[in-house]
């Protein structure tokens, strides 16, 4: 509208061989960017109106040609400004979508589960993602807090539809299966049936790497399973420990090629340990002369902090290592034990 007054403005006041009245169409095609269908309309009928007040002052404007282009002008950007709108309505609605299943697909975790203290961190690669196929989830179940963390190879709506199957076959299973391996063959299960079920030229190629944790509810240990992900930190006595499997355990979906062979580890986790769980995407990150994100040294000059604090810093210092750059997803769950030392349990 500014823009608008301002060239009748000129259009009145210069001399009619500037013809500063020639830009009048140009004002309802600017506003089809950001106005709605009837307030375009109404803009282009005041720029005619100016324009037909502009040939009582001046008679050889070329009135006629000038009037014709604002009216074809205004039509279009009517019509422009109704398809934006409905671009801007199916864009919200395809958000509330991806919205509803990243609430699915990764719902918001308690922050404590009998005496482990549990936070969540989930960054999209692409600002606009909702969704992708890093997964965590955390089940407060008869044989002890298990948690699961995992990626899925690839990335769009295939990625998304196998991490579902593998959290909700979890969600299931960890419920009524007291052996770790026995869930991790549930989720083998689930993930193969989709992949098969599942069309498409990338078919034989849908794996996730996934670990499974358990800790149980008397305390002073963690059980560990892990199927092919990037090893945990356990963070014991002011030492940063990298957990490396003993022994391999095939990612899911590859168990048929790799073997079934799946290995627990046992790790002393005390009172006052925390444990990191990630995904690649965390250790993946680059800066830009390209090296990796050191994260074992990164753990040792945070120090000792709370599970919130620990990922909201760990948040920070990717965004600013990859300079804002993330190059994939990054799923990280933080936890740390409470359970009570032997001699608050004798008192």
């Amino acid at each position: 509208m500014f823009l608008t007054l301002l060239i009748t403005g000129l259009a009145f006041a210069t001399p009619r061989e500037i013809a500063f009245s020639r830009l009048l169409p140009a004002a309802p095609a600017l506003a089809a960017a950001m106005w709605p269908v009837l307030p375009t309309i109404l803009l282009g009928v005041f720029c005619l109106l100016v324009m037909i007040g502009l040939s009582l002052v001046y008679s050889d404007l070329g009135t006629p040609y000038t009037a014709a282009a604002i009216i074809a002008v205004t039509l279009a950007a009517a019509y422009a400004s109704h398809l934006r709108l409905e671009r801007e309505e199916t864009l919200f609605q395809v958000r509330l979508v991806a919205d509803a299943a990243q609430k699915v697909l990764l719902r918001p975790l308690p922050r404590r589960m009998h005496d482990v203290e549990i936070e969540s961190l989930y960054l999209a690669a692409q600002e606009q993602a909702r969704i992708g196929g890093d997964f965590y989830e955390a089940a407060e179940t008869p044989y002890g807090v298990r948690l699961l963390i995992g990626d899925v190879r690839g990335k769009g709506l295939a990625a998304v539809g196998a991490a579902s199957a593998v959290v909700n076959c979890f969600r299931e299973s960890a419920y009524d299966q007291p052996d770790l391996r026995a869930v991790i063959r549930r989720m083998e299960g689930s993930i193969a049936r989709y992949s098969i079920a599942t069309p498409g030229p990338d078919q034989p190629e849908h794996f996730a790497t996934a670990l499974i944790a358990e800790i149980p509810y008397d305390g002073g240990q963690v059980r560990i399973l892990n199927c092919g992900h990037p090893p945990p930190l356990l963070v014991q006595r002011g030492k940063i420990i990298v957990l490396e499997p003993t022994s391999p355990s095939p990612p899911l979906n590859l168990a048929t090629l790799l073997g079934y062979h799946y290995s627990i580890d046992t790790i002393t986790f005390a009172s006052g340990d925390q444990l990191l769980l990630y995904t690649d995407g965390v250790t993946e990150t680059r800066d830009n002369a390209g090296r990796f994100f050191p994260l074992p040294d990164w753990m040792r000059q945070v120090g000792p902090t709370s599970p919130r604090e620990l990922l909201d810093q760990l948040h920070q210092d990717l965004v600013h290592y990859s300079g804002g750059r993330l190059s994939d997803d990054i799923a990280a769950l933080a936890v740390r034990s409470r359970h009570p030392l032997p001699q608050e349990n004798a008192t």
